[in-house]
C-alpha cells in the first residue's frame, strides 16, 4: 500500500534528511587513501547520535539464510562491490572507488541516500562510471511528477545508462520511504514507459541507480550481505530521497 505523506510528515522527513546530508558531507571530506571503512562508519554513527537520530540500517534482518542482523550505520562497498558492503578494517587505497549508502531515522521517519566517491586519484573509467550513476538519477527524476508513472522514471534511467555503455542491476531497486525504510512502491532502474503505479503529490521515494562497468551478473559474498559483480569490474551507485510535488520533485537529501 502506498502512503501519501502529509505536509507534517514531509517536514519530519526533511529533519531526518538534514542529518543525513551532514553525515554525507563529513564522510566526503574524510575519504582518502589509508583509512578503513570502519573509520567512516564510526564518524557516521557519531554525527547521527549528536543530532538526535539513529542509523536506519542497524537491526535490519539479513535476507539470506545464515546471515546476521546488520550491525552498522553505513553500507560501504568498494570497487566491484555495488551495495550492502559491511564496514571493516579494510584499508582504502589510491584509485579505489567506494559506494556509501546510509539511512537516518529521526522523529519517526527515515531518509535514505548514497554516493560513490573516488579515493585519491582515480581512473577516467571510474570518473565516467560515477558521473553516469549520478546523471542517471537526474534523468530519472525528470519524470518524478504528479501524474507520471514509476515506469517512466525506470525507463529514463535505463535509457541513459545503456546509452553510456554500462549495465544496471536487475535484482535490486529503489523504494518508497517514510515511517518504514522500505515502503511501496518499488522503483526499478529498468522498465517501460507508462507502466507501474501512478505518481501522486505527497509520495516519498528513494531512487537509486546501481550501475556496472561490465556485466550486471552479481553474487552474494560469504558475509551474506555484500553484493559484488561476477566479472570483478567496477560499480557505482547514486541515491536520493525525493518528494513528489505539484511541480518539480523536492530532493530532500541533495
Amino acid at each position: 500500500m502506498i502512503h501519501i505523506k502529509s505536509e507534517k510528515e514531509i517536514n519530519l522527513m526533511r529533519e531526518s534528511a538534514q542529518v543525513l546530508k551532514l553525515v554525507l558531507s563529513s564522510l566526503e571530506k574524510e575519504i582518502k587513501p589509508g583509512i578503513t571503512t570502519n573509520y567512516l562508519n564510526t564518524i557516521a554513527e557519531k554525527i547521527m547520535k549528536e543530532n538526535g537520530s539513529t542509523p536506519s540500517f542497524k537491526g535490519v534482518e539479513c535476507p539470506y539464510k545464515g546471515g546476521k542482523t546488520y550491525r552498522h550505520a553505513l553500507c560501504l562497498s568498494v570497487n566491484d562491490e555495488i551495495i550492502h558492503g559491511i564496514p571493516s578494517e579494510r584499508i582504502l587505497e589510491e584509485g579505489d572507488i567506494v559506494c556509501v549508502d546510509l539511512g537516518v531515522y529521526k522523529n519517526g521517519y527515515h531518509s535514505d541516500a548514497g554516493r560513490t566517491f573516488g579515493v585519491g586519484k582515480i581512473s577516467d573509467m571510474s570518473k565516467k562510471l560515477i558521473k553516469t550513476a549520478e546523471m542517471a538519477f537526474f534523468e530519472g527524476i525528470k519524470y518524478a511528477k504528479d501524474g507520471c508513472r514509476i515506469g517512466d522514471i525506470s525507463n529514463a534511467i535505463e535509457s541513459f545508462v545503456t546509452k553510456n555503455g554500462f549495465t544496471l542491476l536487475e535484482e535490486y531497486q529503489g523504494h518508497g520511504i517514510g515511517k518504514e525504510m522500505h515502503e511501496d512502491p518499488g522503483v526499478p532502474n529498468m522498465g517501460r514507459k507508462g507502466t507501474g503505479p501512478r505518481l501522486e503529490k505527497g509520495m516519498a521515494l528513494a531512487i537509486e541507480p546501481m550501475i556496472c562497468e561490465g556485466s550486471n551478473r552479481v553474487y552474494v559474498k560469504n558475509d551474506k550481505w555484500t553484493i559484488a559483480t561476477v566479472d570483478k569490474k567496477l560499480t557505482a551507485y547514486y541515491e536520493n530521497t525525493i518528494i513528489i510535488t505539484e511541480n518539480e520533485p523536492e530532493i530532500l537529501t541533495f
